[in-house]
């Protein structure tokens, strides 16, 4: 059973996708136009952006650390559509990061982007879809939140963080008519992954991505993970106990 209301039809419904200049959010975003939603584009590079736009979507540029660039988006594509029902908190960034390797100026960086990037984002939507009793909300995590992995360092500890403020999210804002939608990717090509120099297991393309996500939140789902032949087989490793589950990491990862 669905833990979120199903939508029924993308067309006409009024989109605020933030972090869609690349990757996933481009693939996303420009899925979306071909099914008829209203979206709003927002990132740091607004040049991408008009390009992805061409016309047939708003664009709002905005830095998702900078509250005060990110409430002039806000504020701007609630003006041009006149409401939001549905917003995809996507953006993010990564770092291949061992131990030995550390840096705080780097850990920072990833901090600030994905995990204040999505709270900031969030305390924007979350009362003003509360107080009106409708809305989704949407934000992307990854399966490296699950469990510790080998040169997800930071990366990892920023996803888990997300997975459980989403999860408290769905329990404050469900209640209140709000749909909340945790999307957890397993490996997919994009600029950020081609740093990993590693083999990536189920490794799928952005267009695959952005199909199991839009379809996900049509479904109601609250997580939306994928590829599953991978997604699954994380879940059953993190239910192991320590003793079993780091050897296990070790031999798959050869890291």
């Amino acid at each position: 059973m669905s833990l979120n209301p199903k939508l029924a039809d993308w067309n006409g419904q009024r989109v605020w996708l933030i972090g869609a200049s690349s990757g996933i959010g481009e693939a996303t975003a420009r899925r979306l136009m071909q099914r008829g939603a209203r979206v709003a584009l927002t990132s740091r590079n607004h040049e991408a952006l008009t390009a992805l736009a061409d016309g047939h979507a708003y664009v709002a540029a905005a830095d998702v650390t900078d509250r005060a660039s990110l409430q002039a988006a806000f504020d701007a594509v609630r003006a041009e559509f006149g409401d939001i029902d549905v917003a995809i908190i996507n953006a993010g960034t990564h770092q291949p990061v061992r131990a030995w390797e550390l840096d705080a100026a780097v850990a920072e960086k990833l901090v600030q982007v994905n995990l204040v990037g999505a709270i900031n984002a969030t305390a924007l939507l979350a009362p003003y879809l509360a107080q009106r009793g409708s809305g989704r909300i949407a934000i992307t995590a990854s399966v490296a939140g699950y469990g510790g992995l080998p040169t997800g360092l930071v990366y990892g500890a920023t996803k888990a963080a997300l997975i459980n403020f989403a999860e408290t999210l769905y329990l404050d804002l469900a209640p209140k008519g709000v749909a909340v939608h945790l999307i957890n990717p397993g490996f997919v090509k994009t600029p950020l992954t081609d740093l990993n120099d590693f083999t990536m297991p189920a490794l799928i393309g952005v267009d695959e991505a952005a199909r199991e996500i839009l379809a996900g939140i049509a479904r109601g789902d609250f997580e939306i993970h994928f590829p599953k032949r991978f997604t699954r087989l994380l879940k059953i490793l993190n239910l192991l106990p320590y003793r079993a589950y780091f050897p296990l990491v070790h031999r798959i990862t050869n890291l």
